[in-house]
């Protein structure tokens, strides 16, 4: 459903969240070697999530990544449209460009369906709520923390 770099944005700010809240930053070094993505590209992510602001960002040797408050608002939509655009929440599924409500594709009322599904189910628990549950064992990121 994801594309991988999705994954690895989605992975690594959970993972922040979760070390945020013992307080403690995290470099993309470290964040690449625990979601299992090289570090390189996982630097790009999260340049992209930092200026984007669901994350933040401190250069120098106590710096790192981090969230916060300013953060707790965000949800998985918010990365999913970061990182892949807007393509899974808009646009025609066969990619024609006359595809509307007026003149729909034969898929087209279906994905609306399932389009507000996935809605629903990304914006209905912030980020910060998701590493919660992590860290209280009720969901798992794999071997991640």
């Amino acid at each position: 459903m994801f594309s991988q770099a999705t994954k690895y944005a989605i992975k690594s700010v959970i993972y922040i969240w979760t070390q945020s809240l013992e307080d403690r930053k995290v470099s993309a070094k470290e964040i690449g070697q625990k979601i299992g993505a090289p570090e390189a590209f996982t630097a790009k992510i999260l340049q992209n999530l930092t200026k984007a602001k669901i994350v933040g960002s401190i250069k120098g040797p106590n710096g790192g990544f981090f969230a916060d408050e300013s953060h707790a608002n965000f949800n998985l939509k918010d990365v999913v449209k970061i990182v892949d655009g807007d393509q899974l929440f808009s646009g025609c599924s066969l990619g024609l460009h006359k595809c509307s409500e007026k003149n729909p594709c034969p898929l087209h009322f279906e994905v609306v369906k399932v389009r507000k599904e996935i809605d629903i189910m990304l914006t209905s628990k912030s980020l910060k709520h998701l590493a919660v549950e992590v860290i209280k064992g009720q969901t798992h990121l794999g071997n991640i923390i």
